[in-house]
């Protein structure tokens, strides 16, 4: 199906890799000039630009920590700058490490709700005005994992702090005065975000706890992006979509 993005800009943070890269990949697919944020992947955030330029589509790489308020609104400028305009922010960056919430620190909760949380605000603070300007075109994609909705054994910060970024798409959902759309996708397990070592020591225990009976990979998680992104996916907002292999079902 064409989603027909042409003429849009989108902005993707963490976008250098993984799932990342593949949802930067499917937007600038469907017509969209795609600015790709990265903090600590330049190699791979250079890639995707070249790999989107060679196929004829308007890309660049912007350098952001977006923990950093001043830097996210730089780089929104940036973008704007580049391109245009922007109408698709998809929130994509995150850090999380598995620990026993009684076993960590509050440094290691300021690592994560910097980023996670902190850098969901950041980067729609920045960005809000440039979306409602383009009058009914502005998309917010947030992208959580599943333990935001369901909780999980040894990722209570990162399940805290993605459970607020899902309450910031659900209250956007209802402020926008210009029928911008903020949405959650929740992902489960993604192999290809996970050192390889832990994937294939417990692949099959992991396996086991999703009906579909395999593990995810970005090109779960792209389509769905590009959907919500589209005219097609306009009267979807303020909602959480779940693309974890039937892992959860709520």
């Amino acid at each position: 199906m064409k989603m027909q993005l042409e003429n849009r800009v989108a902005l993707v943070t963490g976008g250098g890799r993984d799932v990342g890269r593949e949802i930067a990949l499917g937007l600038a697919a469907q017509g969209a000039a795609v600015a790709i944020n990265y903090h600590h992947s330049a190699a791979g955030a250079q890639a995707v630009v070249e790999e989107i330029r060679s196929t004829g589509g308007q890309a660049i790489a912007i350098a952001c920590d977006i923990a950093d308020h001043l830097a996210v609104k730089d780089m929104v400028a940036q973008t704007v700058a580049a391109f245009g305009g922007l109408n698709i922010l998809v929130n994509n960056a995150g850090v999380v490490h598995r620990k026993r919430f009684a076993d960590t620190t509050p440094e290691e909760w300021k690592v994560q709700v910097d980023v996670c949380l902190y850098g969901a605000f950041n980067c729609c603070h920045a960005a809000w005005a440039h979306l409602e300007a383009v009058q009914g075109a502005g998309r917010i994609i947030s992208i959580v994992g599943d333990s935001s909705r369901i909780g999980e054994s040894g990722l209570a910060l990162g399940a805290a702090t993605r459970a607020g970024t899902v309450a910031l798409m659900k209250t956007l959902a209802r402020e926008t005065r210009a029928a911008t759309t903020c949405n959650a996708i929740a992902l489960g397990l993604i192999e290809t975000a996970h050192a390889p070592d832990f994937i294939e020591a417990n692949r099959e225990r992991l396996t086991k706890l999703y009906p579909v009976r395999r593990l995810g990979r970005p090109s779960d998680v792209a389509p769905m992006v590009t959907l919500l992104a589209s005219e097609q996916g306009s009267w979807i907002s303020g909602q959480t979509l779940s693309i974890s292999g039937g892992f959860s079902m709520i």
